[in-house]
């Protein structure tokens, strides 16, 4: 599925595949990266809550440096089933958001590195 009815807004697919389902992670990704909100790691986790993904599922990494800088590179993902993951970069250095869908690392985690606990 690459849009929803009729060619319009891609829409969730809870018993689809992560393929299914990147239409919508992509748009939720752009959508977030041209508002006011594009530099918020939280922004982009609410709105895929909000598009139906789960958030017991997710991982984002900071938004900030260890000195207070804004990344240069926001990296987000949605664990989807056991084998793959929708990740999402976006940031000054990538330009235009990034989404791929990729196979899962070890113990579920679908980002290399250090990620912000989702406690919101």
């Amino acid at each position: 599925m690459t849009d929803g009815p009729a060619g319009g807004v891609p829409e969730y697919v809870a018993d689809g595949s992560a393929a299914d389902n990147l239409p919508l992670f992509s748009s939720v990704a752009s959508a977030v990266w041209n508002s006011d909100q594009r530099t918020s790691g939280r922004a982009y986790i609410d709105a895929l809550v909000a598009a139906g993904f789960d958030k017991t599922a997710m991982q984002v990494t900071p938004d900030t440096t260890t000195v207070g800088n804004p990344v240069e590179s926001l990296q987000f993902s949605v664990r989807w089933g056991e084998t793959e993951c929708l990740i999402g970069q976006v940031g000054p250095s990538t330009g235009a958001p990034v989404t791929a869908v990729m196979p899962q690392l070890a113990k579920g985690r679908c980002l290399v590195g250090s990620t912000r606990t989702i406690d919101w």
